[in-house]
């Protein structure tokens, strides 16, 4: 039953290392994930690169917008200090760096966190790879962006991501499950990325699959949530620990 979800690890092997970093990312390969998820921003040079947060504050210690500083700028970071001694001059990665790291047969889950004005380096940066259509995959909170990019990329999957009840106001205003699938639906998206909250019901995985739409949840690290998860037939589940997970699940 594992084997039918895609256990995908959150910014890399997060839990151990820090997170959207080459360490982390190829720690997850590794340790054989199946899929990493990523965060891309673009820089001031108009260079993608892999952080989650806008600005350099939490990983790097340097209060600065991503997009005002350039390439060189962010290199010059250190971003594993934080997290472990051990990865000290761990530095930001660019998309580029990262996508020579995916082994055959493996997925790369990228986040578009910054404005659309990153899609034609996004592009630029994915037709350079060797990567098969089929192991880049996209997500994004952004409803215009998920729109954006699956025009650019019509072949590769393509899901919108949706908080749910991740914060007492985002539970407020989530969207119906109906009409989340008809917003899907209205632009060929191919599927949802939600929250794993209590708005993640069995009848909600169960109405998505319907309309024959993917489904992944974010984050799980519990693997009595997990199981649960898959018992619903959920086609991907993001966690900070994924070979622990795996392991526990097997």
């Amino acid at each position: 039953m594992v084997n039918k979800t895609l256990i995908i690890a959150h910014r890399g092997e997060s839990f151990d290392a820090p997170e959207n970093t080459l360490a982390s990312i190829n720690l997850a390969w590794e340790r054989g994930a199946e899929a990493v998820e990523i965060d891309i921003h673009l820089s001031k040079d108009n260079q993608v690169v892999v952080i989650h947060d806008s600005n350099t504050k939490r990983v790097g210690s340097k209060n600065k917008k991503v997009k005002h500083q350039t390439l060189a700028e962010l290199k010059q970071l250190d971003v594993g200090l934080w997290k472990n001694i051990k990865y000290k001059n761990e530095k930001i990665p660019t998309l580029k760096e990262v996508l020579e790291t995916i082994p055959s047969g493996k997925k790369i889950i990228i986040e578009i966190k910054s404005s659309n004005d990153i899609l034609p380096f996004l592009k630029k940066d994915i037709q350079s790879s060797d990567l098969q259509v089929e192991q880049i995959e996209f997500i994004s909170f952004s409803y215009s962006t998920v729109v954006e990019t699956k025009k650019l990329f019509p072949q590769n999957n393509v899901l919108y991501l949706v908080d749910l009840d991740y914060t007492w106001y985002t539970k407020l205003i989530s969207p119906s499950v109906e009409k989340l699938i008809s917003k899907a639906k209205d632009v060929n998206l191919d599927g949802l990325n939600v929250w794993a909250g209590k708005l993640l019901t069995k009848e909600f995985a169960h109405k998505v699959k319907s309309a024959d739409l993917l489904l992944y949840s974010w984050t799980v690290n519990n693997p009595q949530q997990a199981k649960i998860l898959i018992d619903w037939g959920i086609h991907g589940i993001t966690t900070d620990r994924a070979q622990w997970l795996k392991t526990k699940l097997e």
